[in-house]
């Protein structure tokens, strides 16, 4: 079994199931292979960790080139988002536990990837007359509300239309 394939599941089992879902034993069982197997690739799950979280940071700058070539929200991010929809439930469940200081450091340099692009296609989308500042702290907001509200039932094309047709209509209040 290769590394590979114990990082794929594994990433998707945090994704769905948060990081106390993440035991050996149920990996292995999921895997369909012996525990010992993990070893072989794996110090320990910690070590496990480490990896997932390089293959998160990966995941997000292929994300974020993306985002760079696209030139509108609809259809062009949805799309990129609904691609990614696993990425961003483990960006999701990194949230939830980022008061450990390796899972912090990787929403911030994950934000770093992604943020900068999404923020520059959101305000080429909605030419507000408001500074970038004040662009940026709404946006900041409505990513902190996005991953509160995101899940693995509601991120799909609706949803995630009805999410930035709201957050448009708060940013025109603004104005």
């Amino acid at each position: 079994m290769s590394k590979t394939k114990w990082l794929s599941i594994g990433y998707q089992l945090v994704a769905e199931s948060g990081f106390q879902a993440l035991k050996v034993e149920p990996l292995a069982q999921e895997v369909g292979i012996s525990k010992s197997s993990f070893y072989h690739h794996f110090a320990d799950l910690e070590v496990f960790t480490e990896a997932l979280l390089d293959h998160h940071l990966n995941q997000a700058k292929v994300m974020a080139e993306k985002e760079k070539k696209a030139q509108s929200i609809d259809p062009e991010l949805i799309e990129i988002l609904l691609e990614h929809q696993l990425d961003l439930l483990f960006h999701r469940q990194l949230k939830f536990q980022q008061n450990r200081k390796d899972f912090a450091s990787t929403i911030q340099k994950a934000n770093e990837f992604i943020g900068e692009e999404l923020l520059m296609l959101w305000i080429r989308d909605l030419n507000l007359p408001l500074t970038q500042k004040q662009l940026a702290g709404v946006f900041d907001l409505a990513m902190e509300n996005f991953f509160l509200q995101a899940n693995a039932k509601n991120l799909n094309e609706v949803w995630l239309r009805g999410f930035f047709e709201q957050l448009r209509k708060i940013s025109l209040a603004l104005v």
